[in-house]
């Protein structure tokens, strides 16, 4: 009797806070704009030649936006990088400077928005689930083998940041991709735990897991998503109040980017860990490693496990840094090089 009574107590006290979180106000999420001052123009240094090609395919019923960049001579089908970007990123930074490139150097890119953000469909927007962006990915792949333009036996998958391991779980059960970038990924889970522990506090994380159960209730009933952040300022509330991520998103973001995803990202894809999945992929794999990353840091007992299942390049950079001048265009020539060895 006693048991039950203090059962009955601590569902009642779960009850409580669940409506609490969910439903009363007071866990307000302030918006971060961006720093402007700070944004470097992400325009591609070459010119798409041809124009990129605005294309749209469907998953489970929503539109999804993508560009296609073919190379000037098709004479005969190319293969073909398809690209997806990192948390909370849209087709429209940045991957357009890789993008060209590659069609440049005869390959077909085609670059694509998930569902729920830029210019695909979904709702509500700025949902972020890993297995929903995996299932865009797939659908990419599938799309772009379906174009008399690309050779589908020639596919390549390539990610930055949050989405650097997408490809290495796809290939792990897609026999037929012929190779995976994966750039500055995060692969190692436990280093960017503590990292996060480290930099951010317990308190903090407790702070947005409440968060995700208050959007993840009112998602239950039906009611308007609660979303917070992305990046932001340190002290503040957001996914990644760490100077170094607003720094980086504020260089690279483009005019209406959003800076918010809904909160509720925090209770899923703790599952998804693509270092694992590695041992199962067939085709050859390029790892583009920053020695200094503070967001997906790896740890050097990991690179080395890496280097047993993948081609591993190290730079001496932060995370962002791979994205502008010579570290970019180091980073775009070890690519084309991978690319020009595997395809």
């Amino acid at each position: 009797m006693i048991v039950l009574f203090v059962l009955a107590i601590l569902i009642g006290i779960i009850i409580v806070y669940l409506v609490i979180v969910g439903f009363l106000p007071g866990f307000s999420a302030p918006k971060q704009p961006l720093d402007k001052s700070r944004r470097q123009l992400m325009e591609p240094t070459i010119k798409p030649s041809p124009p990129r090609k605005d294309v749209r395919f469907d998953i489970k019923g929503t539109r999804v936006s993508a560009w296609l960049y073919l190379p000037e001579d098709i004479s005969t089908p190319v293969p073909c990088i398809v690209m997806g970007n990192g948390f909370g990123g849209t087709k429209d930074m940045l991957l357009e400077r890789y993008a060209v490139h590659y069609q440049k150097a005869g390959y077909a890119a085609l670059v694509f928005d998930y569902r729920y953000f830029g210019e695909s469909g979904g709702e509500p927007r700025q949902l972020m689930f890993i297995s929903n962006q995996l299932e865009d990915y797939r659908g990419a792949v599938a799309y772009a083998r379906s174009l008399k333009e690309i050779d589908p036996k020639r596919i390549v998958l390539w990610g930055t940041s949050a989405s650097g391991g997408y490809g290495i779980g796809i290939a792990a059960q897609d026999t037929a991709i012929a190779g995976v970038v994966a750039q500055c990924p995060g692969l190692d889970h436990n280093a960017s735990q503590e990292m996060f522990f480290k930099k951010l506090g317990i308190g903090h994380m407790l702070r947005l897991i409440m968060h995700a159960q208050r959007d993840m209730m009112r998602s239950r009933f039906g009611l308007s998503p609660h979303r917070i952040p992305i990046v932001g300022k340190p002290g503040t509330l957001a996914i990644l109040p760490l100077q170094e991520a607003y720094d980086g998103y504020s260089k690279l973001a483009p005019d209406g980017f959003i800076n918010e995803v809904c909160a509720r990202v925090m209770l899923r894809g703790q599952r998804f860990r693509p270092a694992a999945l590695l041992r199962d992929v067939r085709c050859p794999v390029l790892i583009q490693i920053c020695d200094h990353d503070s967001l997906a840091p790896i740890k050097p007992q990991t690179v080395e496990e890496l280097k047993k299942y993948a081609e591993v390049k190290c730079y001496p950079i932060g995370h962002f840094d791979i994205y502008a001048g010579e570290n970019f265009e180091r980073a775009v020539a070890d690519q084309l090089a991978f690319f020009q060895k595997i395809l």
